[in-house]
């Protein structure tokens, strides 16, 4: 069972602008001269975590990682209700990456994304196709209608998790609960702290209650890094993923030919299996795995194994 490469830290690093008065944290690690590649971190609305850089042989990777708009320490931050996020979307995150690239002048590289990040791998794939030497892609989400009825009501998810829906319910009144994701548009936009602030928590309790296959303490969030999170995973979840109507496997044809494994925990319970057997079925020709002892991160055992053996196949 393959573990995670030692912890390392970056050798380089900054602020790069993209446009429409934001800039994008980047750092790199790993070999200066070994192979590019680039993590694209989940969410949307999460940020870059030490561990993302061990997913990687670090004498065989020059590995690259940023904070998507409005993320992490990239400026200006959705933590604040006062930023717009009218030019957040899915294109302006694939322009990000194509500009990331040529400032590090980089020609191609390996692509790894799991959840959110298997979209943004997808999307940018299917539009820079040239640029693209491999794809490693977990917890697939391909952002369909039914893929958000399978989290947002009640013949879902909640089933498996009563409790948590019963809260994330619960605290919209009962006359909007026919619309969860407008009434909570609602208040993780209102101004005032008092209701943005508690709709947020509720929001991002729900997110993080199907993470892991076994129960874990949740991270603990402040204040700001809820209302980060939250405003950006409504943003995108409300408009689809910003992504084309025929969606995503529609543009399996301009990639097929770019080695790929895709990988998905047998009861990841935030994007369940079918929709990485619907990528699969798809594309046959890309390698696939369900991991039958896991939920939907990356870190539990069985699913480091096969990401980590991925990356060290692609190294050379």
């Amino acid at each position: 069972m393959k573990d995670f490469y030692p912890p390392i830290e970056p050798y380089d690093s900054g602020l790069l602008d993209v446009g429409d008065g934001n800039k994008i944290h980047w750092e790199v690690c790993g070999n200066p001269a070994g192979k590019p590649a680039v993590f694209l971190h989940g969410g949307p609305g999460g940020g870059i975590l030490p561990a993302f850089r061990r997913f990687f042989d670090p004498a065989a990777y020059r590995i690259v990682l940023f904070d998507q708009r409005n993320c992490g320490t990239s400026q200006p931050s959705a933590a604040d209700p006062g930023v717009s996020l009218e030019h957040n979307t899915t294109p302006h995150l694939v322009a990000d990456i194509e500009r990331l690239r040529e400032h590090l002048s980089v020609d191609r590289w390996l692509v790894f994304g799991g959840s959110w990040g298997s979209t943004l791998a997808l999307s940018y794939a299917q539009a820079h196709p040239g640029r693209v030497t491999e794809l490693v892609l977990r917890g697939i989400y391909l952002v369909r209608p039914s893929d958000e009825t399978w989290s947002f009501t009640p013949t879902g998810a909640a089933r498996l998790f009563p409790a948590e829906w019963a809260a994330f319910h619960g605290a919209i009144p009962a006359a909007e609960r026919h619309d969860l994701i407008a009434a909570y548009g609602r208040r993780i936009g209102d101004p005032d702290p008092e209701v943005h602030l508690p709709a947020a928590r509720a929001w991002m309790d729900w997110e993080l209650s199907a993470n892991t296959l076994l129960p874990v303490d949740p991270p603990e969030l402040d204040d700001a890094a809820v209302l980060l999170c939250a405003r950006i995973t409504h943003h995108y979840i409300s408009n689809g993923g910003f992504l084309p109507e025929e969606g995503l496997l529609a543009g399996v044809d301009r990639i097929r030919h770019i080695p790929t494994v895709i990988v998905n925990g047998r009861y990841d319970m935030k994007t369940p299996p079918d929709q990485a057997w619907d990528l699969h079925l798809a594309w046959p020709e890309a390698e696939f795995h369900i991991v039958e002892d896991a939920g939907h991160v990356g870190a539990e055992p069985g699913t480091r194994h096969r990401l980590i053996d991925a990356t060290d196949r692609f190294r050379s």
